[in-house]
């Protein structure tokens, strides 16, 4: 069986940044399970890439199908947005390894529902004041900027990742984004370990 990683942390931690440079890694034989969500596609984004956007109603269709892995709602300041996983075209277990950005609710749900043998867990760190500068720096690049939802996510994501809720998750390992080109080595090599002992099984 294939593995998926599942890679998380806090918002404006560079996961987007080094989910698309694990995957433009020719050595790692890795393919994306892209995630769906309800919330307003944003600028630079594209349906398909980085989520598969759907109304409401598509989403109650997924659940009457049974499709649906797990789902999250939030209830932004625009209202409540959600994401889920799909078990959709996108999953073969039975040929390929994948590579996920996920919260550690939704890793906890896809661990329950593929195994913990399946799911491994790719937790990165940085520090709380790099991270909201980013943030920041980011939202100011927006058409719309949403300073109000930036400064709950951030509050919400020091309460989801806390200590606490890792090390209950059995989360225990943590790659440090100081340095990209460091951060990404180190999360190449753990993922050429996790393949490797799966191979050799």
């Amino acid at each position: 069986m294939g593995k998926i990683f599942c890679l998380m942390g806090k918002s404006a931690c560079g996961k987007d940044t080094v989910y698309k440079k694990l995957l433009a890694d020719e050595s790692l034989p890795l393919k994306t399970l892209v995630p769906y969500t309800t919330r307003p596609i944003r600028d630079g984004e594209t349906d398909g890439v980085e989520y598969y956007f759907l109304t409401e109603e598509k989403l109650q269709e997924l659940k009457h199908q049974e499709k649906i892995i797990e789902l999250r709602s939030y209830h932004t300041i625009h209202g409540v947005w959600k994401y889920f996983t799909v078990n959709d075209h996108q999953i073969n277990l039975e040929e390929n390894h994948y590579l996920i950005i996920g919260t550690l609710e939704s890793y906890l749900k896809l661990k329950k529902y593929f195994g913990e043998n399946i799911i491994i867990p790719l937790y990165i760190e940085l520090e709380s004041g790099e991270r909201l500068q980013r943030a920041l720096d980011r939202e100011r690049m927006q058409s719309e900027p949403k300073y109000a939802e930036l400064c709950r996510r951030f509050l919400a994501d020091e309460e989801d990742f806390s200590t606490k809720n890792l090390s209950l998750a059995g989360i225990t390992r943590f790659f440090v984004n100081e340095s990209l080109n460091r951060c990404t080595e180190e999360l190449t090599h753990c993922i050429k370990e996790h393949i490797s002992l799966k191979m050799e099984e």
